[in-house]
């Protein structure tokens, strides 16, 4: 559909693309999979896109949640320039209904004023600018539902020379997965479990349509891209399941994607879990490496060798890591592992220093 531009930064009234109307007069959203069939006034289970007069809008273009200086290791991604920063941000909602969500407050918020600050594309990527970022990412929530500020964004950014990472559950259409992704130098997809009962029971979803998202990413993009895994007791980190997982990747994706196992911790609707055991992160990192996979990480815990990116070939480490934190960088400009002259996958440049382990609030002014 077309774009009405807009000078308002905060417009709750954007003209949403990827719907269609269905006889019964009610408006379908076709941004995922979820396909909501809303009457005028309702809006989909991610609360931001709404029908509003015979279309569909996006009510959070212009307004996020909050900015954040991270490093880039806490999207997670270890071979997208490490040790850069990436200037962070989200808005509200989401378009799955994970119970275990880490960012329950965020992503099922439907109290828009917790989205206090406004800032249109250009002043994104200006503050990114104006703060060193090497990147801008988009997360804290799924930017698939807020896909026309996203690449509105990424517009800005890319004119800047400032790249743009997007962290997503990857639960998207076809065409706008294209449309969306085309504009994306990088990502981290939530692969949430390999088993489509997990994703019906604890997401309302599905399995299938991140499996696409994945092999189009692999298989039809440029984009550097990993793949992160939290592993909840009882429900996704069984052997069997972990070992399905890891020979799918190998088989249809390569042996060369990162994939980070990162630990749960109780929160929002099953704060009865456990957290995660060190131990089943170390587990389930030895099946990845056994199964083939040449890049296995542990997250959200201290574990120097789970976060150390080695040389597939000659198996020297060559990014030394503590959580988010560089201890060691020893990759050539050119991404080369400087003993044997494997090239490593991923994106990378002159290492000018570590941005660090921490992160920085940003107020837009």
């Amino acid at each position: 559909m077309a774009r009405k531009q807009t000078n308002d930064p905060a417009n709750e009234h954007f003209p949403g693309r990827y719907w269609h109307k269905l006889d019964d007069g009610r408006i379908q959203c076709d941004i995922c999979p979820r396909d909501c069939k809303l009457h005028d006034g309702q809006r989909g289970l991610c609360f931001v896109r709404k029908c509003e007069n015979e279309q569909i809008v996006l009510t959070t273009y212009g307004r996020s949640s909050g900015f954040c200086v991270d490093p880039i290791e806490k999207k997670p991604l270890n071979h997208f320039y490490p040790g850069s920063s990436v200037f962070s941000f989200g808005t509200a909602g989401c378009n799955l209904a994970c119970k275990f969500c880490q960012n329950w407050d965020i992503s099922k918020s439907r109290e828009f004023d917790r989205l206090c600050d406004a800032a249109s594309p250009e002043t994104i990527a200006e503050s990114a600018t104006d703060m060193g970022c090497k990147s801008v990412s988009f997360t804290y929530n799924d930017p698939v539902i807020f896909l026309e500020y996203a690449i509105d964004v990424a517009r800005a950014c890319h004119a800047l020379d400032i790249k743009t990472v997007a962290v997503t559950a990857g639960y998207m259409h076809a065409e706008a997965r294209e449309e969306f992704f085309s504009h994306m130098d990088a990502a981290n997809i939530d692969l949430k479990a390999f088993s489509d009962d997990f994703y019906h029971r604890l997401c309302a979803g599905h399995l299938q349509p991140v499996l696409e998202t994945l092999e189009y990413l692999q298989h039809q993009t440029n984009v550097c891209y990993e793949i992160t895994t939290l592993l909840i007791p009882g429900e996704n980190d069984s052997d069997e399941e972990l070992v399905a997982m890891c020979d799918w990747i190998v088989s249809q994706l390569g042996p060369d994607v990162p994939l980070h196992f990162t630990a749960f911790h109780p929160d929002w609707k099953m704060r009865d879990i456990p957290a995660t055991p060190s131990a089943t992160l170390s587990r389930a990192r030895g099946t990845a490496l056994k199964a083939g996979m040449h890049y296995v990480y542990t997250g959200n815990v201290h574990d120097t060798d789970g976060g150390t990116t080695f040389c597939p070939n000659c198996h020297t480490p060559l990014i030394v890591r503590d959580w988010y934190e560089i201890l060691d960088y020893r990759l050539t400009n050119k991404g080369e592992c400087p003993d044997c002259s494997a090239q490593i996958a991923g994106c990378f440049s002159h290492f000018e220093g570590a941005f660090g382990n921490r992160r920085m609030p940003v107020k837009l002014t």
